[in-house]
């Protein structure tokens, strides 16, 4: 990736408090040099920012984390103080989702040219385009990005908040075209969690089964997982660091 170094716009500003500081520099600032903005906004009246980030240092620690940040930047421009909320996320539509749940305009966090690869299909663009405009409906309950020169692909479980949806599990799968920098987006619906599981270890130890199909859903993602829901195991192949 092009490198972009985010300007926070923080010059004059401090921490509305000890706490806030000593997470702003654990979450962010500690990485700032290994962050690149892939997309911004910034309200007119400066007291709110929001960033795509990636953070390259994520891909020298645990394998399969999440590369992206979601910022949110609160700032009083009256006792030039701040204030932040982030996320980490796998996948760009998901980290735009979460800011615009949290106030900025959709139109304004598209990523910036050159930024990533480029969706290699309609089928793509559709399902990226309702992941950044649906409601809280999904919980992300665990995700695998593999950075891997012959196999980059992100795999994300989510689960309805509603016990009773149908396929209430659902798997994203993006890969990337190295040589044409395209990704492919794909959505599986599930009905139970172990059957989400069983596809998710044969899609890693390489067996190359299809994502089943499911209707879309309608609304969007949550950042936190959900109570309950046990952690798949980690894939059995990955990349390697």
């Amino acid at each position: 990736m092009p490198p972009s170094p985010p300007d926070f716009s923080l010059d004059g500003f401090e921490a509305v408090n000890d706490l806030v500081a000593a997470r702003f520099w654990q979450h962010i600032d500690i990485d700032s040099t290994e962050l690149t903005a892939l997309a911004e906004h910034h309200t007119d009246d400066q007291r709110h920012s929001y960033y795509v980030l990636h953070n390259g240092a994520v891909t020298w620690g645990i394998p399969g984390e999440p590369q992206l940040v979601a910022l949110h930047l609160q700032r009083d421009v009256d006792a030039r103080t701040f204030r932040f909320q982030h996320e980490e996320l796998p996948l760009p539509a998901m980290a735009q989702s979460w800011l615009i749940a949290r106030g900025c305009p959709k139109e304004s966090i598209g990523l910036r040219e050159g930024m990533g690869t480029s969706p290699a299909d309609e089928a793509t663009k559709a399902l990226e385009d309702r992941l950044t405009s649906d409601g809280d409906y999904f919980a992300l309950v665990t995700s695998y990005t593999d950075d891997s020169p012959d196999r980059r692909q992100i795999t994300v479980l989510l689960a309805a908040i509603d016990e009773e949806a149908p396929f209430r599990f659902r798997v994203l799968l993006e890969k990337v075209d190295a040589d044409t920098w395209t990704h492919t987006l794909r959505e599986g619906g599930f009905t139970t969690f172990q059957e989400a599981i069983n596809w998710w270890e044969a899609h890693w130890s390489g067996e190359g089964v299809p994502l089943p199909t499911a209707p879309p859903a309608t609304r969007h993602i949550a950042p936190s997982a959900l109570p309950g829901v046990p952690m798949p195991p980690a894939p059995r192949s990955g990349p390697t660091r």
